[in-house]
């Protein structure tokens, strides 16, 4: 099972470092989900229940972080494709999620928000360049 691959330490972990907020953890386990389905930002704006632009900003972030993939056409679509070991370790973040759905929104509600990590990242860059 994947929960023996990837035991509960890695699943915090990856949400600790890839997941800013719930619904960007629910953008993920939808597309992943749902693979081979791709996304439109309005489809799953309406499946998650927030604005397109938030949706949008989700979507983004996901890839900027390698998570899924967006597709450039007349309409932008979002999909999932894992490679083996992170498919794996997204089954054991999906069923973790489901079990446990309290203690994993509140490991990252916990997580200081992005703003924070830019801007301790900005004075970490600047004592690196004295």
């Amino acid at each position: 099972m994947a929960e023996q691959d990837h035991g509960r330490s890695d699943v915090d972990q990856f949400l600790l470092d890839q997941v800013d907020t719930v619904p960007h953890l629910e953008a993920l386990l939808l597309l992943w989900n749902s693979r081979p389905k791709t996304w439109s930002v309005g489809g799953l704006a309406k499946e998650l229940f927030v604005t397109p632009d938030a949706a949008e900003e989700v979507l983004d972030d996901l890839v900027r972080r390698r998570l899924i993939v967006g597709v450039s056409g007349a309409c932008e679509t979002y999909h999932c494709e894992p490679e083996p070991d992170r498919d794996q370790l997204l089954a054991s973040v999906d069923s973790t999620f489901r079990r446990e759905l309290i203690r994993v929104s509140r490991l990252i509600h916990s997580k200081p928000s992005a703003a924070v990590h830019e801007f301790a990242r900005a004075f970490r860059l600047k004592e690196e360049g004295d």
